[in-house]
């Protein structure tokens, strides 16, 4: 595709026009409600035929043993020391996100213990369309485990060998030959031989995405993943080539794909060269270094560099990105595989509201309630309020409770 050239005025039109680039999706919400439907009244045998048409897959659903060990025995040195760099680092950052235990004593005596608890089961789907990703493996395991999460199941179409290698690296509990909205509904309402999940994780094509909208209000999901997108904002002194070999590597992710530049350097804009194959592609004229940052920020894309001295000193201000890369080194790339952050990213803007995978999206917030002698002033202020709601036994189970007066 050609590379657009725009001039920045409104940052929010001009962020809206860099995203209609992109070409628009036809509507798969019919055809997956009704592949949903069946599975979760059919079960295994619904699954099968889906597994069968759609991932062309025949024999056991469960990958064994001996297959993800004999995936690993044959997987290059060099991919197998790189996924074990990148399962270090990732694993490092996923206990770090994790919340501390807070106990919490309140004026009248009673405690309030704040807990952060793991769910017993995630699966995380790893796409398997244009080529394998063992880097999504260890984005979505490793981020479970350390949660904290007892089993982990992988949703894998096409079983690649170096997908079951690192799956073996990560020690994920099961691996099942399945993709698609079916393995979604399976995952999400259990099957007999598909365990029921707590939270649905991972990346997938618009199947998978509707797949994941539709289930979600009986599953945890970690939100709806779209085409990648990365935009770099660049001022007087950041390396043209830099930017560029950016640009063309997350094109690489192919259609549907955005990749921009921002800056209010138009010699800088004429010398960035790439070949932007099937990703849209725009550079964008800035009247100054605000706003770009204005048009960052309304654009919110998945991935945001800043590259420039003085673009870098933005870096506190920005608020709306997946994954923020400041400075020369920092490539876009380098979070995709080894830094240690999580590739999972919200796209198409949702930015502005969303996380990228961590490991709170496995674990769930509870309160743990010790009243003990604050009964007796908290039943005086609870059973008022309970009464004015019509609820007169919520009052007495309250007031039941106090202690009797000397």
């Amino acid at each position: 595709m050609a590379v657009e050239r725009f001039a920045l005025g409104d940052p929010a039109q001009v962020a809206a026009a860099v995203r209609a680039l992109a070409p628009g999706a036809a509507s798969v919400t019919d055809a997956v409600a009704g592949i949903v439907a069946d599975v979760r009244a059919r079960g295994d045998a619904a699954l099968s035929e889906y597994v069968q048409r759609f991932d062309d897959v025949r024999g056991p659903l469960r990958v064994g043993a001996e297959e993800l060990q004999r995936a690993l025995d044959e997987l290059d040195p060099d991919v197998r020391a790189g996924l074990q760099v990148a399962i270090a680092n990732v694993r490092e950052v996923a206990i770090a996100g994790r919340d501390d235990e807070r106990e919490v004593l309140l004026p009248a005596g009673q405690v309030i213990r704040l807990r952060e608890v793991p769910v017993r089961r995630a699966a995380i789907y790893v796409p398997g369309g244009r080529a394998p990703y063992p880097s999504t493996v260890v984005m979505g395991v490793v981020t479970a485990r350390a949660a904290g999460v007892e089993e982990v199941v992988v949703c894998a179409p096409g079983a690649h060998p170096v997908i079951l290698a690192a799956c073996a690296l990560c020690e994920a509990d099961a691996v099942l030959r399945m993709g698609g909205a079916h393995a979604v509904a399976a995952l999400a309402y259990g099957t007999e031989s598909v365990p029921r999940a707590d939270v649905i994780a991972g990346p997938g094509n618009l199947y998978v995405q509707e797949a994941k909208r539709l289930v979600s209000g009986d599953v945890g999901i970690d939100g709806f993943a779209g085409p990648s997108d990365v935009l770099v904002l660049a001022s007087e002194g950041a390396d043209p080539s830099l930017v560029a070999i950016d640009l063309a590597a997350q094109a690489e992710h192919g259609e549907g794909t955005i990749v921009c530049a921002v800056s209010d350097d138009p010699a800088l804009l004429d010398a960035i060269a790439f070949d932007a194959g099937q990703a849209a592609a725009a550079l964008v004229d800035a009247p100054d270094l605000e706003a770009a940052l204005a048009f960052a920020e309304a654009f919110a894309p998945e991935h945001l560099e800043l590259v420039g001295a003085e673009a870098e000193e933005l870096a506190p201000r920005v608020r709306s990105t997946g994954c923020l890369f400041v400075g020369r080194e920092s490539a876009t790339a380098f979070g995709d595989y080894v830094a240690g952050s999580n590739h999972t990213l919200p796209t198409g803007g949702a930015a502005r509201f969303a996380s990228g995978l961590s490991a709170r999206h496995f674990r769930r917030r509870m309160s743990e309630v010790r009243i003990g002698p604050a009964a007796d002033a908290l039943a005086r202020a609870g059973a008022p309020v309970a009464r004015a709601e019509g609820f007169e036994l919520h009052a007495a189970s309250m007031e039941v409770r106090e202690n009797p007066a000397p």
